[in-house]
């Protein structure tokens, strides 16, 4: 995810390659980061800086911030899951500036959909600032961090409800006869355009109203869907991830 931020402000034009600097302590993957991101420093060590972003395992966290700090950073943007501000500003110590976010995995194709929360030092200049590094990746959401875990449960967790929806339709195509490599266009295909249609329009009930013919194949199939408590399905695995969220903080 680190390295997907990394692309999208560079894309972006956000920073120029020559405001960035990469801290990466093991040495092959240092050796990856210098030949993927040209004109970026590549270091195994936390240089002089007035900002950092935190893209570290959750138990790394208080470590790398604690670096940070005593390398110049008076604000600090976290992205490691379940790890809470208190415990980041613990780490920090006075008068840092902690924001913590949750991007998601589309993040890497620079369509993720990110939250950030601000830390208890965290003003309106540095809410904006952290914002316009997730924004290069996707979009943002500002929120409380109580509702971070909601976000986890729907956002973060949510690509991978989409694509076991797409593994069971690419399976079903093959039951009813389609090949193996046909279903999987087929249904890539679907979910790209009745995503970009959603984003166009905005509205999933009337866009699934306009496709449900009453008496046609659609509606046959909804029925079913409907009848097996999908909704519910549905609500009960996002409950489950935002609980378990709440359990990693």
């Amino acid at each position: 995810m680190g390295a997907a931020l990394v692309g999208g402000l560079l894309d972006s034009q956000v920073f120029d390659a020559s405001q960035l600097v990469v801290v990466e302590r093991l040495a092959d993957r240092r050796a990856d980061l210098i030949e993927m991101f040209p004109g970026v420093r590549v270091v195994g060590e936390f240089p002089s800086c007035k900002g950092a972003l935190l893209a570290v395992k959750p138990g790394d966290v208080p470590a790398a911030a604690s670096a940070a700090v005593a390398a110049g950073a008076t604000r600090l943007l976290s992205i490691a899951a379940g790890v809470r501000l208190a415990t980041i500003e613990a780490a920090a110590g006075d008068g840092v500036v902690v924001v913590r976010a949750m991007p998601n995995t589309p993040a890497l194709v620079r369509l993720g959909a990110s939250a950030i929360a601000p830390g208890s030092n965290a003003g309106d200049d540095d809410i904006d600032w952290a914002e316009s590094i997730l924004a290069a990746v996707g979009t943002v959401e500002r929120m409380p961090e109580d509702a971070l875990d909601a976000f986890t449960g729907v956002a973060g967790s949510g690509p991978a409800y989409l694509f076991l929806v797409a593994e069971a339709l690419v399976d079903a195509a093959v039951s009813e006869g389609m090949s193996a490599s046909t279903a999987e266009r087929v249904v890539r295909q679907l979910l790209l355009g009745a995503s970009t249609l959603l984003d166009q329009q905005g509205d999933p009930r009337q866009l699934r109203a306009m496709v449900t013919s009453p008496g046609g194949t659609t509606a046959a199939g909804i029925a079913v869907l409907e009848d097996q408590l999908v909704r519910e399905a549905f609500g009960k695995a996002v409950r489950a991830a935002t609980e378990r969220s709440r359990e990693l903080g």
